[in-house]
């Protein structure tokens, strides 16, 4: 075969290599969690209030003045299965700490279990970020005022 033959043939296989897979269907994309519809998120924010929405963890949120007793409220969901069962899913974790994804003197830890929602009470002042450290799915954490 002469040189330029070859070249030629070593073209005509890339043109027809390139276009293999061209015509595949794309994979459909997962929804977006901006549009899910989260309980937690559905009432306006009230005075005082600190409202979280996270897509991924781990994350550092803050940092937030926390001066006071809050009811501190989780939500996770899955905006492409509504109704996972988060029980045999990855432990949500959550603490509050001084410094961003630093866990020290200070630390008030708040979550640490694998469900879709949860709440606690907890006196908090200072100025604290609200760290994620583990989590699978997206979320959305509420600090309500305890008056």
């Amino acid at each position: 075969m002469h040189r330029p033959s070859l070249i030629a043939l070593l073209i005509a296989v890339l043109v027809v290599l390139a276009g293999c897979g061209g015509d595949a269907p794309k994979p459909t994309p997962p929804p977006s969690s901006a549009k899910a519809k989260v309980a937690l998120l559905r009432a306006p924010k009230c005075l005082g209030e600190i409202i979280i929405r996270g897509d991924v963890s781990p994350a550092s949120h803050g940092p937030f003045a926390f001066d006071g007793r809050y009811v501190a409220r989780f939500e996770q969901f899955a905006p492409e299965d509504p109704n996972i069962d988060f029980t045999d899913q990855t432990a949500f974790v959550v603490t509050l700490d001084r410094r961003a994804e630093i866990e020290g003197a200070g630390t008030v830890k708040l979550f640490d279990a694998a469900q879709r929602s949860g709440r606690k009470a907890v006196t908090v002042h200072g100025r604290y970020y609200v760290d994620v450290s583990f989590g699978d799915f997206p979320y959305a954490i509420r600090f309500t005022p305890a008056h």
